[in-house]
């Protein structure tokens, strides 16, 4: 069925297509695309192929065509109606981040050019998400990708990277010297938080489930246990774990999490707890740019799954345990 549906979908857009060249630009953008959406909240399941009008650019977007989208618990959260608001507008494309090719500019654009290659994070586009052949995003929240990645990697890192480096740096000011528990360290973002701390200078530790991932996190530089106690916790993942980490902080510590961990970790007498959002834009993007560079970043992919079957990838996001990020591979379906 799921074959037969994509095979249905692609004649449709071989039907409608008709290629014209958008104002202000050079290369030609087709008029409908592919895209993995929801007709209605529900489980996985509820992810169907479609074939949809690519968003209008306006003065200030840029129009991507995307190569890989980013998948996380937070696209979950959207499919299920998590953040649904009083009138949804379906069909709705999941997908908050990714990269791609620019294929066409704002007529205000001047940061970015037809032909670069960016990656992006834009939560609650009202013109679509990162699932689709195409994606049309607000400038400031698209960056030239470092030269380190590939698209591949560059799509598997915008949210999960500015959630790690800024919970390492503006959340809790880690100083060089000072040692850091960093709980739920095999997923996407704690792989790259352990080597932003470490390029910080910090004494990296961490937790991780199951012998694949605490392999993982060795080969990102995370250490063992430090009996004197610890300076900061950056808690991505909640429960008694977490609540046994806090139990080993100095007096005076820090903790930080990004909003959506769950239990939250409750304020102690003497911590100091920071809740926070990564956020996107020009400067945000500019420091990720220099820290996967300084950092020699390595990005863990957990999985890689076709466009067509996003669904798939969701079911996999709900067993739990991805070693790394899962991706959605656009032009492979």
């Amino acid at each position: 069925m799921e074959m037969k549906a994509y095979r249905e979908i692609a004649v449709m857009l071989d039907r409608t297509r008709h290629v014209v060249a958008p104002r202000h630009h050079t290369m030609h953008v087709p008029r409908t695309m592919f895209a993995a959406a929801i007709d209605h909240f529900g489980g996985p399941e509820a992810i169907t192929p479609h074939a949809l009008r690519i968003p209008v650019v306006d003065a200030g977007e840029v129009l991507i065509a995307v190569d890989t989208a980013g998948v996380g618990r937070w696209d979950a959260d959207v499919r299920e109606g998590y953040f649904a608001g009083r009138k949804p507008h379906f069909p709705l494309v999941l997908g908050f981040d990714g990269a791609g090719v620019v294929a066409a500019v704002g007529s205000r654009v001047r940061r970015l050019k037809v032909g670069d290659e960016v990656y992006s994070y834009n939560w609650a586009n009202p013109k679509g998400g990162f699932y689709a052949e195409y994606v049309v995003v607000p400038a400031d929240k698209a960056a030239p990708i470092p030269r380190r990645l590939d698209l591949r990697h560059a799509g598997a890192i915008p949210i999960t990277g500015l959630t790690a480096l800024q919970g390492i740096d503006d959340a809790l000011g880690l100083k060089k010297g000072e040692t850091i528990i960093i709980h739920g360290a095999s997923g996407g973002v704690g792989t790259l938080a352990v080597q932003f701390a470490r390029l910080r200078g910090a004494r990296v530790f961490a937790t991780a489930s199951g012998k694949d991932g605490v392999e993982l996190v060795r080969e990102m530089g995370a250490r063992g246990f430090a009996p004197d106690g610890f300076d900061a916790v950056l808690a991505l993942a909640g429960g008694d774990a977490l609540e046994r980490c806090l139990n080993v902080l100095r007096p005076g510590g820090r903790v930080a999490h990004p909003n959506g961990v769950e239990p939250a970790p409750k304020k102690r007498r003497g911590m100091t707890l920071v809740r926070y959002d990564g956020i996107s834009g020009v400067r945000e993007f500019e420091g990720l740019n220099a820290a996967v560079q300084a950092a020699r970043l390595k990005v863990p992919i957990a999985e890689c799954y076709p466009l067509a079957r996003a669904y798939k990838a969701h079911q996999r996001l709900a067993e739990g345990h991805a070693v790394g990020k899962i991706i959605l591979a656009v032009h492979d379906s």
